[in-house]
Formats: structure tokens, C-alpha cells, sequence
């Protein structure tokens, strides 16, 4: 079954994700583990749902790469080919608005917006 077309991760960037990530941590009950960033500079949180075992989305630091990522919770959508939905994207009047950019192991993305100004990430995975 392909994973093209889902909502495959989520983010929340913010200036403080220790702080945020314990909002929620409280208000529904995530728990968090710690991703090292920017050569262990400092870390942004993978969040699991309380009896989960798996990440469902991440709180993360506006620095870094992250620096121009609006405070808001970003969709990753899962795409087949990064080129070609960001070609596809544009000659429907939306726009690309970052990257594309590497996601290591996970993949590459970028960050669009359709014609009524939404954005959500696009990810190509890995394959």
C-alpha cells in the first residue's frame, strides 16, 4: 500500500519547545523524548502518545533550519515525487516557500502554500 497522499508526521516549531512540549505533555498526555540537534547544540522532542511506543509528531526549537518556520503545528504530507508536487503546486497558483531541504534518513521536503495561503509541508521519503 503506498503512504503517498497521507499526513504522515506533524511539527509544532516554536522559541521554546521544552516548555511547550511540557504544555503537552500535561494538557494530553504525550510523553517526549529528545532529538539532538545542530551537533547536540540542543534538542527538539519527538512526542508519543501515552501508551504508544511510536513518535506521532515533533516540538521543535525555531532555530537552526527551523529559524523561519511560523509557530504553528505543520503538516508533513507524503508525496511520491518532491519535484514534481512543488512543479504541480506552482502552476496551480500556489507557492514553495522552503526548501526543498534534506531530512537526512527521512527524506527531502519543502514547505508550500496553496492559493488560499495554507502550508503544509511536502515529504518524498526515503525509500
Amino acid at each position: 500500500m503506498s503512504s503517498n497522499g497521507i499526513v504522515g508526521w506533524f511539527d509544532l516549531t516554536v522559541d521554546d519547545a521544552e516548555q511547550v512540549s511540557q504544555f503537552y505533555e500535561q494538557v494530553v498526555g504525550w510523553k517526549k523524548t529528545g532529538l539532538p540537534m545542530n551537533d547536540g547544540e540542543y534538542e527538539d522532542f519527538c512526542m508519543l502518545p501515552a501508551e504508544g511506543k511510536d513518535p506521532i509528531g515533533g516540538i521543535c526549537h525555531k532555530r537552526g533550519d527551523n529559524r523561519e518556520f511560523p509557530s504553528q503545528w505543520l503538516i508533513y504530507i507524503n508525496v511520491e515525487d518532491l519535484n514534481k508536487s512543488m512543479e504541480t503546486c506552482q502552476g496551480l497558483g500556489g507557492k514553495v516557500v522552503y526548501g526543498p531541504r534534506s531530512m537526512g534518513s527521512y527524506g527531502t521536503m519543502c514547505v508550500i502554500e496553496d492559493p488560499a495561503g495554507a502550508v503544509a509541508a511536502l515529504i518524498q521519503p526515503s525509500s
